[in-house]
């Protein structure tokens, strides 16, 4: 589809494959205290056990198949671009989304890093825009990198004629 000058496209960049190790770590602090907490009263309430230790043991292969699936799935979902006039975000699981923010509409860009990203030397660039829809999240870059697209954003909006609203 060409709208004017501006050819939409799926954004290029992947995240860094480090994020698949990030996700996966995400969603075992979901699953795991769960299954560790069946496995205890199950092993400290002898009677109960069946009925404690059998979820416990299907929760952590449900948990297990989609600790090691999904994030390899997100992977190739999700990218990231960001050009001299817009950034570019496609991400989603099973409803994907498409986001472009042209840079004349950028108010603020943040860069995050959890402790979870600060372990794996990930971080996210939030684009705040005047969108109803809210921020422009790049998640799962490298720290490095996302520092020097936060800065080229400041940089590139700083030039872009506009007034952000």
């Amino acid at each position: 589809m060409t709208t004017g000058s501006v050819q939409l496209r799926p954004p290029r960049h992947a995240l860094d494959r480090r994020a698949i190790a990030w996700w996966r770590a995400q969603q075992a602090l979901v699953f795991a205290p769960a299954v560790l907490v069946l496995v205890l009263l199950g092993v400290l309430i002898p009677p109960a056990a069946a009925w404690l230790l059998v979820p416990a043991a299907v929760l952590a292969l449900l948990g297990a198949a989609w600790c090691v699936v999904l994030p390899l799935w997100w992977y190739g979902l999700h990218r990231w671009e960001v050009t001299d006039t817009a950034v570019y975000v496609r991400s989603g699981f099973l409803w994907q989304e498409w986001r472009v923010a042209p840079l004349s509409r950028v108010q603020t860009v943040d860069t995050l890093r959890g402790p979870l990203q600060q372990r794996f030397g990930l971080a996210t660039v939030t684009v705040t825009t005047a969108s109803a829809r809210g921020a422009v999240k790049l998640r799962g870059l490298d720290a490095r990198l996302a520092a020097d697209v936060a800065e080229q954003l400041t940089e590139r909006t700083a030039a872009t004629p506009g007034d952000a609203t």
